[in-house]
């Protein structure tokens, strides 16, 4: 895609210049914005240094560089040789592998990344913090995503990336806009920080509530259960029973009708209904699950999914499973959903899986053992439990609100890369 400067008004063939369509009030009556190629206003760095010259600390990957815009985490490791590329303060990093993960991130430091991440610095023409929202952008993911080449691992290609039509403003307008974006992604941190402190409190208190390896009862307990003596061991098919899933073909699938769940709607402990299939109602095989059932993924090509699950809710329309997935039914299907919260439901898990097995037997599954207390205990730590659940989950619908409203605002901000002319 080739891209032609527009830096006057209205352009040379008289059509309206490039202009977002918010900007902040001192600047509605300048000129249109810029727009050039990538590889023009920035530098796509290729500068190496000997990887024994890199701390631990300031290692970059595609694995610890956090999807969604979510900054980077601590590497596990370092490569054992080799040179890798050198990055500096403001440089904008981007993971080349599935770029749809939305892997971007701003240095605030010095050091180097590997092969599979790209670091790009922007030229004298371009504020780096200015630049570095328009790379942590929908927009510019999108792009990437249309010349990448690969189907399961897509790569972006660096070539087609360094045509991405850039579009900015005057100096004292990139500035403006980054200081608004920079506000917000603020927020948008601050939030994330709130839920993960709650996901971390949750995650002490089963550590607590429930007995550890070795222990027949838990080091916390409810005052009116100090005197409840020790937990009782039990295999988990004594506490429900499963529900076996719908296997089906493309030719059973309807635009409505039998809500079919799969390991897709299983996010974060719950029931997510974004993506979708319906079969025929009167399907023959169809187990109709029921409002606290817990839809349980047994089988998938991502071994970080099996043993995930979530409770079904009440007002769920008429649903049924896949058979890549169970349903477990309960007797006190609040309490049993925590214990598959827990570190003793992980481990047996992950000991059924073993190297390569991708799925987990239900007949084994109702073998995994717990400790459990009598049932009034059982309420008691699952309502308690629950009600951090749902501060959880509302702490997560304001991140998300907040990212959304990002979003919303980078549209309006910036003017379409589709009003550049090819």
């Amino acid at each position: 895609m080739k891209a032609r400067t527009k830096t006057t008004a209205a352009k040379e063939d008289g059509k309206p210049a490039l202009v977002p369509k918010l900007r902040f009030p001192e600047f509605r009556e300048s000129d249109g914005w810029n727009s050039d190629e990538l590889g023009k206003v920035a530098d796509f760095v290729n500068e190496k240094v000997p990887v024994e010259r890199v701390a631990l600390a300031s290692y970059v990957s595609t694995e610890n560089i956090l999807p969604d815009y979510g900054g980077v985490t601590r590497a596990s490791k370092l490569p054992t040789a080799g040179s890798v590329t050198q990055y500096r303060p403001n440089d904008t990093l981007v993971s080349n592998i599935r770029p749809y993960l939305k892997k971007v991130w701003v240095a605030d430091k010095e050091g180097g990344a590997s092969n599979d991440v790209i670091v790009i610095r922007a030229k004298h023409r371009l504020l780096p913090k200015y630049f570095s929202c328009l790379l942590k952008n929908d927009a510019f993911i999108d792009y990437v995503m249309t010349g990448a080449k690969g189907v399961k691992m897509p790569r972006g290609d660096i070539g087609s990336m360094k045509e991405y039509p850039t579009l900015y403003p005057s100096t004292p307008e990139q500035q403006k806009i980054a200081e608004c974006l920079s506000s917000v992604d603020d927020l948008i941190a601050a939030q994330a920080r709130k839920l993960d402190a709650l996901k971390t409190h949750k995650k002490g208190l089963m550590q607590q509530l429930f007995p550890r390896e070795g222990e027949t009862q838990p080091r916390l307990r409810f005052p009116e259960f100090h005197n409840a003596g020790e937990w009782d061991m039990t295999r988990l098919g004594r506490l429900g029973e499963l529900v076996s899933g719908l296997t089906y073909s493309p030719d059973d699938v309807r635009e409505s009708g039998l809500l079919v769940l799969r390991s897709s709607n299983v996010q974060q402990g719950e029931i997510a209904l974004d993506d979708c299939v319906y079969v025929d109602p009167s399907i023959k095989g169809a187990n109709l699950s029921q409002p606290n059932d817990i839809l349980i993924c047994v089988r998938n090509g991502s071994k970080a999914l099996i043993g995930k699950c979530a409770l079904i809710p009440e007002g769920m329309p008429l649903c049924t499973h896949g058979a890549f997935m169970t349903v477990f039914r309960a007797k006190t299907p609040s309490f049993v959903f925590q214990l598959f919260q827990s570190d003793k439901y992980q481990k047996q898990v992950a000991g059924d899986l073993g190297a390569t097995i991708n799925s987990i037997n239900g007949g084994q599954l109702l073998k995994y053992e717990f400790f459990v207390p009598k049932p009034p205990e059982q309420q008691r730590i699952a309502a308690c439990l629950t009600a951090l659940d749902d501060l959880i989950t509302a702490q997560t619908q304001k991140l998300e609100v907040l990212k959304t409203h990002k979003k919303a605002l980078m549209q309006q901000l910036f003017p379409s890369p589709e009003e550049v002319e090819a």
